[in-house]
């Protein structure tokens, strides 16, 4: 028996083709859109609809097996970096995505001054920017 079919069981959820396939290509990294997680999940199985892996997709990230990002803007990625609450960095030019690790020492802005009865448990920053391509070739053009 294969960790990923581990890992489903213990969320509580059925072990399928698709889940451990869905599961093999969030492994590999990256912030990935649904059509981008559809076709590398295609290379690996016969046959897939779209519509069954954002079932999949949905089912493990309400399992804590996968987070769904949404840049302002952006469709939707998923990631399966999940649990440490780190956040991102989006370039506003090719719209890249990096992990950035959660801050720590005095961080105010990640604690409000109120929470309107709320008990928060966590927060979620995306950093907006130029990665370095996209700086090169503005400074290219200039």
């Amino acid at each position: 028996m294969s960790s990923a079919e581990d890992l489903l069981r213990s969320r509580g959820l059925r072990v399928t083709r698709p889940r451990l396939a869905v599961l093999d290509v969030l492994a590999d990294g990256g912030h990935l859109e649904v059509e981008e997680i559809t076709r590398r999940v295609r290379a690996r199985l016969d046959s897939v609809s779209t519509q069954a892996v954002y079932d999949v997709l949905g089912a493990l990230s309400r399992a804590g097996l996968s987070r769904r990002i949404e840049p302002a803007g952006s469709p939707a990625r998923y990631e399966a970096r999940v649990g440490d609450n780190h956040h991102h960095v989006v370039c506003r030019g090719c719209g890249e995505i990096a992990d950035i690790d959660c801050a720590v020492g005095e961080t105010p802005c990640l604690d409000p001054d109120t929470a309107h009865g709320f008990e928060i448990d966590e927060a979620e920053v995306t950093f907006w920017g130029l990665c370095p391509s996209c700086r090169a070739r503005r400074a290219a053009d200039a």
